[in-house]
């Protein structure tokens, strides 16, 4: 149990390590920064959770479903 614990460590540390050099860039995004002072990465943010917290209650409510239907048959 614990060496599968540590292998899962592991083997997040070592997915993850490539993400941290991509999120460390040098330039400035141009893009970002325009939309930052418009006032529109709001609204870009808003919809990302939107649609992330819809993708949510549907997994959540089909895992509800998926559990009653095992508990019947």
């Amino acid at each position: 149990m614990m060496k599968r614990k540590i292998s899962r460590a592991f083997l997040l540390s070592v997915c993850m390590s490539p993400v941290g050099r991509l999120l460390a860039q040098q330039q400035p995004v141009e893009m970002a920064d325009a939309m930052r002072s418009n006032g529109k990465i709001y609204i870009v943010v808003a919809v990302c959770l939107t649609i992330l917290t819809g993708l949510f209650l549907y997994v959540w409510r089909l895992d509800r479903k998926i559990a009653r239907m095992e508990k019947e048959g």
